[in-house]
């Protein structure tokens, strides 16, 4: 039997072994949520150092402003640490101006706009500025616009003297002409116009016999033709502020059998368009870059947010389309 000393002895050492054992257990739970402690900082940390922009489209359905989502998205998909949420519109103002307000509640770093029409723009851009936050408007320009933080896009104005020049050209400068409008308002079918106008003020052998809107719509660019026809004027040039209304005039005139008697010309040199120019039924288009206007809208967000300097306007330049060259810029869709 143990004497009373030795049992001491004993359980004093069984008491220092369980202390030490403790004390080991407590040391690697708490290196375990240091470890974590840390991961979990590093997430965050990971998380905040991404960029958000978010993009406000007007209307995900319109084929041309597909593309320029497009050219948004493949850029994006050659970033790190770059997000873009995009919204649609649905061609509805007061829509977009509530997914800008959210955007600004969201708190992200840059907002890029199409605006759905360019008397709402303003606003939105006044929104964002209130809230400190770079908002960059494509394509569609508007009195004020250089109230954002930049503009991308191509002149308006210019697509539509290039347009004219060469119908002029190919008229050799008379005739009767038809000028098919887009959505009436919007800074592309005033300026796009006023191109079409500036060229024709030059010839005065070249008369508008009509003119009309097909809200950028082959559909509703066919009706409206077909209703022109109807009308019994006759009609040298239909000259449109876009394609898909050109490409509605065309399926109108082709119907009727009159195709071969009207030059048809257009604007954008869309995918659509360009099959057109090369079959001969669109004597002319004009190229308006919607990827490089979209990539551009991303990339300018991106360098303000960076602090880089940036130009107040981006200009995509237009490029005038015929059959001559039309198969260069098949190839860029390609």
């Amino acid at each position: 039997m143990f004497s009373k000393k030795k049992m001491v002895f004993l359980l004093s050492c069984l008491l220092v072994i369980s202390m030490f054992l403790v004390g080991c257990g407590a040391s690697d739970s708490t290196s375990q949520s240091s470890s974590s402690g840390e991961q979990g900082e590093g997430a965050s940390q990971s998380a905040g150092d991404k960029i958000v922009i978010g993009a406000a489209l007007p209307d995900f359905d319109d084929k041309w402003l597909g593309y320029l989502q497009d050219g948004m998205r493949e850029y994006e998909a050659t970033l790190e640490g770059v997000e873009v949420i995009y919204v649609d519109a649905m061609n509805d103002a007061n829509k977009q101006l509530s997914q800008i307000e959210n955007f600004i509640s969201q708190k992200v770093d840059a907002i890029v706009m199409v605006p759905v029409d360019t008397v709402s723009a303003e606003n939105m851009v006044d929104k964002a500025n209130q809230a400190d936050i770079p908002i960059i408007v494509v394509n569609r320009q508007y009195e004020g616009v250089d109230q954002a933080s930049a503009y991308v896009g191509s002149e308006s104005i210019t697509a539509g003297i290039m347009e004219m020049e060469e119908v002029a050209r190919m008229l050799d400068g008379k005739g009767n002409i038809a000028i098919m409008n887009g959505q009436m308002g919007h800074e592309a079918q005033i300026k796009r116009t006023e191109g079409n106008k500036e060229i024709m003020a030059k010839h005065s052998d070249m008369h508008i016999v009509l003119e009309g809107t097909g809200e950028w719509d082959r559909a509703k660019g066919m009706t409206l033709m077909e209703n022109w026809l109807q009308s019994g004027k006759e009609i040298d040039a239909v000259v449109a502020n876009n394609d898909e209304m050109a490409i509605g005039a065309i399926m109108a005139l082709e119907a009727a059998g009159k195709l071969d008697d009207v030059i048809v010309a257009g604007v954008d040199a869309t995918p659509d368009a360009l099959e057109f120019v090369k079959s001969g039924k669109l004597s002319v288009t004009v190229f308006q870059d919607a990827a490089g206007q979209g990539r551009g809208g991303i990339e300018t967000a991106l360098k303000i947010v960076r602090g880089e300097s940036v130009d107040k306007f981006v200009w995509i330049p237009y490029e005038l389309v015929t059959i001559e060259n039309v198969e260069e810029y098949i190839k860029k869709w390609q």
